[in-house]
């Protein structure tokens, strides 16, 4: 599954956590998800959004 966001933040706040996933983070998926809100400045739709697309990955 590919996730293909509508807004800049958003894609950004993706590449962010699957990079910082990759690099062996010790944060759980909730907390980068967490940081990448504030980090991008994410509206609560975005995410929301950002939050369904993790759950979705992680079935």
């Amino acid at each position: 599954m590919t996730i293909q966001p509508e807004g800049e933040s958003l894609r950004k706040a993706v590449k962010w956590i699957s990079e910082e996933e990759k690099a062996g983070s010790p944060k759980s998926r909730q907390q980068l998800m967490e940081a990448a809100c504030l980090k991008f400045n994410l509206t609560p739709m975005e995410a929301e959004y950002l939050s369904r697309s993790f759950e979705e990955i992680s079935r």
